[in-house]
Parts: structure tokens; C-alpha cells; sequence
């Protein structure tokens, strides 16, 4: 990239290319956060919400993150100095338009043209990049990315300007600055040496195509997480603490402006330094810093002022715990300060692993950084409205950090022991044993190893010793998924029975507790489905089953008191998430221990009576919190308005001990396997073939269908039949569709899975019409048992169609591998398409997840907005109708890539 960047590039150019590129950045920059100001204004005149409030600002955060990529592929095919002088002229335009705006849509269409001028980022790294050699390019994009202070340039001057021009003024004046400064910018620099170097050779730019090309690696994505933090948690806070500064500590706008600043200030100036720093030391070392003190900061900032009680000896002693306005400033420079050096520490990988490719790279780092900026400030928002606790935003961050601090030292960690595994095997369990440790002493005391040789498919190993390993651990399995699920739909039951035992939540609100577990479920998946591979099953499982204590016990204490905040509810409908990650570890596991012959019907097992959890909850649940079951221990009971005892306790507390007992179960009596191994990058294939987003609909419409029933039913059959003990009969759907998942891969063995699943969402359209019926004549006799029957009939069609969307899998990779692979072997084809179709299985799994958190919140969204349900149920129905059309025009129409396959033979190999 940098062969202009020695003698031939002037010195003087290279100079003004930086500090009129940084300048140009800076005016950007603070146009780009102009609601942090003007919008506390907008929220006081227009009467916002705090939800509407965080969309507000996080617009032109959104619109600046989406098109970094094209700009900075943009910049490195024309010219950064051509397109970033554009850039400030369509930003200066939507600016001025701001100025117009007169009611909230307005507002937000203008937002979203003000936010043209944060994409200018991705432009100005791949410009100023291409000016200096690798050795240099930390300090310089440093400085660069220093034009962050226009964050803390509009906390200082905009207050006073709005308080003595009027917001009207304000975004004029901020839009002229934008217009001269792209002038002065396009008047004192010089094309890049690149451009300049390709124009003198006659060379064309790349491809888009071409551009993209390193977008398919896993670093290019751990980088925009890590900047996802680092920035899109700065832009979000730079929005946020003005107005959290005005409710939390009670300063005027212009004063909170300048506390904001504190933060603002040091989290851009010191990006420089974070440069210098990431060329002396290390990047890495540099990242280390951000994210430990940033766990540390954020973990301080989100501790809500409390008071103590302690009863001491001689009596009561109490005591309040506040972070102080000036400890509040203290914490959030040290936090601004070491998040910009995050920031230029990861931008220093981008030139030096992708010289070509900046533009690209850096575009899309910075989009999904930048997209933190918005999505942030919405969950800050909605935090607010949901907790109640102004600390909730720190809380958030905090989760964030901890993430991204475990994944790259988890990463990091993974790398050296692979490096160093051969001299690590060689080493004693204990450094004091160094002395006397010899060969014949390597791996005595290491305990139980991963089986090293692992041959399912040759027959005699598999009668001889596989079977009976492999059979083993399917059967430990199966027992700790039935839990996972069962705890994972734990909340499906209780939140029918929060209203009785004196929880006074609004009618969304639950529906809110139903839906979460289902959206952090679904979450987990993708990336469970990774960590048998690097942990190993065994140790996996364990700790997987293990962590099902957490929400279990939550429950158990959480319920007791009506008294317990709803916040706290939502975190523990969030961890019951961890029982919906388990499925895509679970069956990722056992796959490698089967052949392929037999792999289909272990699946099936595992998958069926895993499910099974579901209705196993939803039928023990209601009986065990008739009883106090575990006596004093178990805690008092609630009270009913009707004078009952409840123990809802229980249903938390019924799962403890069978979760200890399948998890000691998983440690002493499940394997490892040395050969399991699927790395990201072999998999990551899946996501450039059609047929794996094909599938993620469809089984969306099925698995998701399930799910999402399973979590919703027990709650709309209580809100729509209030006089019918519905919960008594919700364990029957869930049972119905998990026995015939496991029951029905003969029809689609028979028949073919594409025509099966075309048949199923068409019973699933009629059913879902006979629910939207039975619904509408509620009041009538008998219009339960229609609305139960249809429900039923739902539940079943699901379960079929779970199980004929996972045999179309390995029928369509099997067929795709002849068009995608004409040269290779047919074993080399075969042994592909069960990768990438193993692979596809479990992304699908994860994706489809999703409906246990759609489902329920669509239910109850459509009564917060109609009265009624039957709006989510012909949704449902239209996404039915768009699952037929695209089966039968993918799969099953004459033509269609399983159509000849289907009506070719008697049946289809089962899914793998």
C-alpha cells in the first residue's frame, strides 16, 4: 500500500494531509453528535419518552455506521480527499435542513441526513493511512481519530449558543461550519499517494467484490466487537450523560454539558497518545488496559445510590452508598481515557494485516462500532423505562466489557496453548516436581485425557467400543437438555402466576418476562454451538448444566416478596437463556460421536426428548406450587386475593437438585474427543450459500413456531380466557410437538422433506385462522376448546415440520456440493456437505430460537396496540404463506432442487 510513502512523498503534504484531515474530522464529529444538546431540547418540547429520546440521538449514529463500509471502499477507489469534501458538503446540506424541523418525524428524517457526516470516519482513516509507513500509521490514526473531541467542541459551545440563538441557529451555524470546512479541506491537500500512483499507471480501482474479500475474516469481526466498545460506547455515553448528569445530579444544561465534557475530552484527545502507545508496546497490551479498567469503571458507575442496614451488636447501624458528582467525574475521565486508547488500539491492526483493504476493513469496523452508538443509547433508553434505574446504562457497559475482555483473552490464551501444546504436555502438574520429572512421568497425574482415537464409521471399532461411548454420553445428554429446556421455559409459567402472588405488573410486561428468555436463548446459540470445539463436550455440558443454578435459584428467591423490583425480573429472565443456548452446544456435541448412519436418529433422541423439558415444565410447575414442597426451607408461601397459598418458589427451587445430579452425571460419566474440531473459519462457508438462509426462514416458521408457542401460550390463554385454568392443560402443546418431532422422520424419509414441510405450514395457515376464530367468539361455550384444539393442532404441525426441515438439510448440501465442487472426489463432496450441513443445522437452530422472544412480545404488542391478540395471529399466518412460496419455489416445484430427488426413490437419507 505504501510504496509512495518514502522520499517521493513530500513531507509538507503528508502534514497537512493529517491535521486538515483530523480538523475536517473534528467539525464532523461535533455535527454528528449535535442531538446530544439540541435533543434535550427537542425531548422537552415535544414531550418524549426516554425510549423516543435514545432514538432521537441514535439516528444519525445509525445512518453514520451504515455507510462507512461503502465510503471507505468508496475511499480507497476514488480518492479519500474527493470523498470525504463530499461528504461534508451532504452532511452541511441535512444539517441546515435540521433547522425545518417542526415535529418528532421531522426530526427524525433530519437526523438521518445529519448523520452523513460521522461516515467520514472510514473515509479519513483509509485517506490519512495511505500517507505513512506501517511503523508510523499507530500515531497518525491517533491523531486522526483525535477529531473525536468535536463530541466534547458541541458540550462546550452548544449550550450557549442554543441558550442565546435558539436551536434554530444552532444547527445553522454548525452547518455552515461543515460547508467551509470542506472547502478548506479540498483547497489544502493532495490526492493520496496511492490514487496518485494508480492514475499515473492508467491502473482501474478494484472491484467492489474484491474489496469485500477480507470481510470473510474471524479477526476483521473480534475487531469490530472490541471497537463496538470502544466507540460505540463512547458515541453512546457522549449522547447519553448530558441528560443523565441534568436527572441524576440536577445541573442545569450548560453545566452538564461541560461535566459531559470531562468524559468527551479525554476520550478523544488521547487517541493520539493511544496510537504512540499501541507502536511502542503493543497493540494487544494496549487493549488488555482498556478493557480491565474499563470493567472496573463501569462496575463503580453502576452501583445505584443505597442505603445500608447492618444489625450490629449493639443495634442497628445504617449507612449510604452514593457515587458523588465529583467521584462520578473522576470515574468517567479515567473511563474516557482509557477507551480512547482502545480505540487507536485497534485500529493500528488495520494497516499493517490489510494494507489494500483499509478502506473495507476500517468501514466495516467502524459501522459496527459505530452502530454501537446507536443501539446503545436505545437500550439505555429502554433500560430506564423498564428498571427504573438511571445506573441501568452503566450496568449495560459493564456486560459489554466483560465480554469483550473474556473473548480476547479467552482467544489469546486458545492461540499460545496451541503454539506451546507439545512442551505443555511435557510439563508436571506442579513447578516443584520440575526437578524430577522425567519422561515416564509425562501425563501420570493429568487425569482423564480427550479419546485420541475415534474411528464411528469403521464397523469393527464401532461395535467393539464406540457404540457403547457414544450411547453413553447421548444418554447423560439427553437428561441435562430436558433440563436446559425446562429451565429456559420455566418463565412461561410463572409469569401467569406473578398477578396471583401479588406482583403488580402491566399486561406488556410480562409478556416482556415470557419473550426475554427466548431472546438471550437464541443469542447464546450462536455462539454455544462453538464451545464444545474449544472447551470440549464434557467440560462443556458440566459447566452448561451448571449454570442453570443461577436463574433456578433466582426464581426461587426473586418470587417471595412482591416487593422485588421488576428489573430484577428481567435479569433473571435474561440468564433463563442460558437453558435455550444449551440445544445448539448439545447437538453440535453429540454429532461427533455417531456415524453417519446413526447420527440422524441420535440427533432426533437427543433433540425430541430434550424438548420434552417444555411440557414437563408447564405440567409439574402448577402442581408443585400448590404445596411446600421443600418445608421451611423452601420459604414462605404468597397469598392469593382469594386467601390460597402459592409456593412459586418452587418453580425454581423443583430443578436444583436434579440440575447437580445431571451435571456430576456430565463430569464423571461423558467424553472428549480429541477430534473434535470445527473452527470458525471452516464453518463461516455457510454463510455465502443461499440455501442457508432459505432454511433459517423456513425453520424459523417451524422450531421458532414451537418455541415461541410454548413460551406464549400459557400467558394469552390466561389474558383471553380468564375463567379457564388453562395452565393445567399448557404442558399438552409442548408434549404434542416434542413427541412428534421425534416420531415423524419416517414421513419425511417416506415422502421427502421438502413436500412434508410445504404440507405443514399449510395446515399451520389453516390452523392459525381456526386460533384468529376461536378467538373472536370468546365469549361463546366452547370457544376454548376450538382456540385449545387449533393450538394442538399447531403444536403438531411444528413438530413434523422440525423434523422434515432438518432432513432437507443434508439432501441440499448433497446436491449443492455437485454444482459447488465439480472437480473434487465424491468422498471429498460427501465429507463437505456433512460439514457445511452440520453447520447449517446449528446456525438455524440459533436464528429460529429468536421466535420464543418474538412470539410472546408479538402477542403482546399487539394488545398493547389493538386490545386484541388476532393482529400477531394473521402475521403469523402471512409469514406461513411466505414460507410455502418459498419451499415450493426453492425445493419441491418441478425444477426445484429436491424435486427429483423426492419423487426419485422411496426416501431420502435422514438428516445428519
Amino acid at each position: 500500500m505504501n510504496s509512495m510513502t518514502g522520499d517521493t512523498v513530500s513531507g509538507g503534504d503528508r502534514t497537512r494531509a493529517l491535521w486538515s484531515s483530523t480538523a475536517a474530522f473534528t467539525v464532523c464529529f461535533a455535527a454528528w453528535t449535535i442531538f446530544s444538546i439540541l435533543g434535550i431540547q427537542a425531548k422537552r418540547d415535544l414531550g418524549l419518552t426516554d425510549f423516543q429520546f435514545g432514538l432521537l440521538v441514535g439516528t444519525p449514529i445509525l445512518t453514520g455506521s451504515l455507510i462507512r463500509l461503502v465510503l471507505g471502499i468508496w475511499a480507497d477507489q476514488y480518492g479519500g480527499r474527493r470523498v470525504f469534501a463530499l461528504v461534508m458538503l451532504a452532511a452541511a446540506a441535512a444539517t441546515w435542513m435540521l433547522s425545518y424541523a417542526y415535529d418528532y418525524t421531522t426530526f427524525l428524517l433530519a437526523a438521518l441526513g445529519v448523520g452523513i457526516a460521522g461516515g467520514s470516519f472510514s473515509v479519513g482513516v483509509a485517506y490519512v493511512s495511505k500517507w505513512y509507513p506501517k511503523e508510523r500509521q499507530g500515531t497518525a490514526l491517533g491523531i486522526f481519530g483525535a477529531g473525536n473531541v468535536g463530541s466534547a467542541v458541541t458540550k462546550f459551545l452548544a449550550p450557549s449558543v442554543m441558550l442565546a440563538f435558539g436551536w434554530h441557529a444552532l444547527a445553522q451555524i454548525w452547518a455552515v461550519a461543515l460547508a467551509v470546512t470542506a472547502v478548506l479541506f479540498f483547497l489544502t491537500t493532495k490526492d493520496d499517494p496511492d490514487l496518485a500512483a494508480r492514475r499515473a499507471r492508467g491502473a482501474q480501482a478494484e472491484s467492489f467484490a474484491a474489496m469485500m474479500e477480507p470481510l470473510r475474516n474471524l479477526q476483521v469481526w473480534r475487531f469490530s466487537l472490541y471497537y463496538f466498545f470502544v466507540f460505540g460506547g463512547f458515541v453512546a455515553l457522549a449522547l447519553w450523560l448530558p441528560r443523565y448528569i441534568i436527572d441524576a445530579y440536577g445541573f442545569d444544561i450548560r453545566t452538564a454539558g461541560l461535566i459531559g465534557a470531562a468524559y468527551s475530552v479525554p476520550a478523544s484527545i488521547f487517541r493520539a497518545y493511544g496510537g504512540v502507545l499501541s507502536d511502542r508496546y503493543g497493540a494487544r497490551r494496549v487493549m488488555y488496559w482498556t478493557f480491565g479498567v474499563a470493567v472496573a469503571c463501569t462496575f463503580l458507575l453502576s452501583y445505584p445510590p443505597t442505603d445500608y442496614v447492618v444489625q450490629g451488636i449493639k443495634g442497628p447501624m445504617t449507612f449510604h452508598l452514593e457515587t458523588g458528582v465529583w467521584s462520578f467525574i473522576a470515574l468517567v475521565f479515567v473511563l474516557g481515557f482509557f477507551m480512547s486508547l482502545g480505540k487507536a488500539a485497534v485500529y493500528k491492526h488495520i494497516p499493517v494485516y490489510y494494507p489494500g483493504r483499509v478502506g473495507a476493513v476500517g468501514g466495516v469496523v467502524g459501522l459496527i462500532g459505530g452502530l454501537g452508538g446507536f443501539v446503545l443509547p436505545l437500550a439505555f433508553g429502554l433500560l430506564n423505562d423498564l428498571t427504573g434505574l438511571r445506573q441501568s446504562c452503566f450496568m449495560l457497559l459493564f456486560l459489554v466489557a466483560l465480554a469483550g475482555l473474556a473473548w480476547m483473552h479467552l482467544a489469546i490464551r486458545r492461540m499460545e496453548r496451541e503454539a506451546a501444546a507439545p512442551v505443555l504436555r511435557t510439563l508436571p502438574e506442579l513447578p516443584e516436581m520440575q526437578p524430577i520429572h522425567g519422561p515416564a512421568q509425562h501425563g501420570a497425574l493429568s487425569g482423564r485425557r480427550a479419546i485420541e482415537d475415534w474411528r464411528p464409521e469403521d464397523a469393527g471399532f464401532w461395535a467393539e467400543r464406540g457404540r457403547a461411548v457414544a450411547r453413553r454420553n447421548l444418554w447423560v445428554s439427553i437428561p441435562c437438555l430436558f433440563l436446559s429446556f425446562a429451565v429456559w421455559m420455566v418463565w412461561s409459567v410463572v409469569v401467569a402466576k406473578l398477578p396471583a402472588a401479588g406482583f403488580r405488573f402491566g399486561t406488556d410486561q410480562l409478556f416482556w418476562l415470557a419473550a426475554l428468555p427466548g431472546l438471550s436463548g437464541a443469542t447464546l446459540r450462536v455462539f454455544y454451538s462453538f464451545m464444545p470445539a474449544i472447551l470440549g463436550g464434557r467440560l462443556w455440558t458440566t459447566l452448561s448444566t451448571w449454570s442453570l443454578l443461577v436463574p433456578a435459584l433466582g426464581i426461587g428467591w426473586a418470587v417471595q416478596d412482591p416487593a422485588t423490583p421488576y428489573w430484577i425480573f428481567l435479569a433473571l429472565a435474561l440468564l433463563c437463556g442460558f437453558g435455550g443456548g444449551n440445544f445448539a452446544s448439545s447437538m453440535a456435541n453429540i454429532a461427533f460421536f455417531f456415524p453417519r448412519r446413526e447420527k440422524g436418529n441420535a440427533l432426533a433422541l437427543n433433540a425430541g426428548l430434550g424438548n420434552l423439558g417444555v411440557s414437563a415444565v408447564q405440567f409439574l410447575v402448577p402442581l408443585a406450587i400448590t404445596a411446600g414442597v421443600f418445608g421451611s426451607l423452601g420459604g414462605a408461601p404468597q397469598q392469593t386475593a382469594q386467601g390460597a397459598s402459592l409456593w412459586l418458589q418452587n418453580a425454581g427451587l423443583i430443578w436444583v437438585p436434579m440440575i447437580a445430579i445431571a451435571a456430576f452425571a456430565a463430569w464423571f460419566r461423558m467424553d472428549d474427543l480429541a477430534s473434535m474440531r470445527a473452527s470458525f473459519a471452516e464453518q463461516s462457508v455457510i454463510f455465502r450459500r443461499r440455501h442457508t438462509w432459505v432454511m433459517c426462514w423456513l425453520y424459523t416458521g417451524t422450531f421458532g413456531s414451537f418455541i415461541g408457542f410454548s413460551a406464549g401460550f400459557p400467558l394469552l390463554a390466561r389474558t383471553e380466557f380468564p375463567t379457564v385454568d388453562a395452565l393445567s392443560l399448557a404442558f399438552l402443546g409442548p408434549l404434542v410437538g416434542a413427541l412428534a418431532r421425534s416420531m415423524s422422520g419416517w414421513i419425511a424419509d417416506r415422502w421427502g422433506g421438502g413436500r412434508v414441510t410445504f404440507w405443514v405450514f399449510v395446515g399451520m395457515v389453516l390452523a392459525t385462522a381456526g386460533v384468529v376464530h376461536f378467538l373472536g367468539i370468546k365469549d361463546q361455550p366452547g370457544a376454548f376448546l376450538g382456540f385449545f384444539g387449533c393450538f394442538l393442532v399447531l403444536f403438531l404441525l411444528t413438530g413434523i415440520g422440525n423434523a422434515s426441515t432438518f432432513q432437507m438439510i443434508p439432501a441440499i448440501m448433497t446436491k449443492e456440493m455437485a454444482r459447488l465442487m465439480p472437480g473434487a472426489g465424491a468422498a471429498e463432496r460427501r465429507q463437505q456437505a456433512e460439514r457445511e450441513g452440520a453447520a447449517i443445522i446449528g446456525f438455524t437452530s440459533a436464528i429460529a430460537a429468536f421466535g420464543a422472544f418474538f412470539v410472546p412480545k408479538a402477542y403482546g404488542s399487539a394488545i398493547a396496540l389493538t386490545g386484541r391478540p388476532q393482529a400477531a395471529l394473521w402475521a403469523f399466518a402471512i409469514f406461513y404463506l411466505t414460507c410455502i412460496a418459498l419451499t415450493w419455489a426453492a425445493y419441491t416445484r418441478r425444477g426445484g432442487l429436491l424435486h427429483a430427488i423426492e419423487r426419485g426413490r422411496a426416501a431420502v437419507q435422514p438428516a445428519e
